[in-house]
């Protein structure tokens, strides 16, 4: 374990979206100053920032230039580039570890890891081809979903088979990309789990939050989920077995099916997740700090849920009910600082807190 960072230490954060952007104010919180690297301009991390590297993931003198500037790097998103992971190793440390992207980058690679771990995952086989989806669907069965192996998030890359004969039009919606076919679960409802690990090999784990998608979009996080005491020890553990496998250092969101026969791992992402943003106004230190924390080598904080709380996520022209939801009690809005609202795209989230939970 290296010395902690100090207060004035620089934190280089990889994408400047919306996490990288509340990444950015927990560490200046702590006194840390911050640099992302985002090939966009007018990012959500480019106003709260002390200075952005606009260039791309191929540019190898302003990666240089950016690892120069900073003490380690972080990143909000996992689909970063090897060859640019490559030079900016050599430089400084970059946390969580590189072997967490290198197994989240890819559902297969993914799925084989939770399963050599002795976790329950959904059924699932590799799909390259005709022939192989054929063969996957002759031995999981359908209902099942087709996914890309790689850069697939909030229910793009995806489709559905319900019968046989949709097979041949869901691989054509892959467009010639790896894919993964993967069995339908028999759940009651999804929960997530956002766990933290120190550089001193510290595990510490928030409360697990109830999940609900529409469109495979996260709508709403609600805490205290629905689980059994048993339950919520093995979330607990389960996560705690998968940091350590890693050795990782820093914040990882693990969502989870809730089924008669135990937790099934969906997925993990090695950073910040948006299900723990109930954090935010649940908790004294949030998954941000706790995520700036671990890569900074400071002790974990405690996260410890003092209140109830709803996350519902602002999607879209939810937008404009920002002035009806800015009137209500005990409602703490987190907006991005997005100009441009679409279809699908998160604007920001709305934590409800029921006072005196917890």
């Amino acid at each position: 374990m290296t010395d902690p960072l100090t207060t004035g230490a620089t934190i280089g954060i990889l994408g400047g979206g919306q996490l990288g952007r509340m990444l950015s104010v927990a560490a200046s919180r702590l006194g840390f100053r911050t640099c992302i690297f985002e090939p966009g301009d007018d990012c959500p991390a480019s106003h709260v920032t002390d200075r952005h590297f606009r260039a791309d993931y191929d540019d190898e003198a302003a990666l240089r230039a950016f690892a120069e500037a900073v003490d380690v790097i972080t990143y909000e998103f996992e689909n970063i580039p090897t060859s640019a992971l490559d030079i900016l190793d050599a430089l400084r440390p970059i946390r969580p570890g590189r072997e967490a992207l290198r197994i989240s980058q890819d559902r297969m690679t993914e799925k084989d890891f939770l399963s050599g771990l002795g976790l329950a995952t959904a059924p699932y086989a590799a799909v390259d081809n005709a022939d192989d989806l054929a063969a996957a669907i002759g031995r999981i069965g359908t209902p099942a979903i087709l996914k890309t192996r790689r850069f697939g998030y909030d229910g793009k890359g995806q489709a559905r088979i319900m019968a046989p004969g949709d097979a041949q039009q869901a691989l054509a919606d892959m467009a010639g990309a790896p894919a993964i076919l993967e069995g339908f679960v028999k759940f009651s409802h999804e929960v997530s789990i956002i766990a933290a690990r120190g550089a001193d090999g510290a595990v510490s784990c928030f409360d697990p939050g109830e999940n609900v998608h529409r469109d495979g979009i996260l709508r709403s996080t609600t805490v205290p989920a629905r689980l059994s005491p048993a339950q919520r020890t093995d979330a607990v553990l389960l996560a705690a077995n998968i940091l350590n496998a890693l050795e990782y250092v820093g914040v990882m969101g693990v969502e989870l099916f809730v089924t008669p026969r135990g937790l099934i791992v969906n997925e993990i992402a090695p950073r910040v997740h948006n299900s723990g943003h109930w954090t935010q106004n649940g908790c004294a230190v949030d998954q941000f700090e706790q995520h700036i924390r671990a890569v900074a080598g400071w002790p974990l904080g405690d996260g410890k849920r003092h209140s109830d709380v709803v996350m519902e996520n602002l999607i879209g022209d939810d937008i404009d009910r920002i002035p009806q939801i800015a009137r209500e009690a005990h409602a703490a809005l987190h907006l991005y600082g997005k100009v441009t609202c679409k279809p699908g795209r998160k604007m920001g989230h709305v934590n409800r807190v029921k006072p005196g939970a917890g």
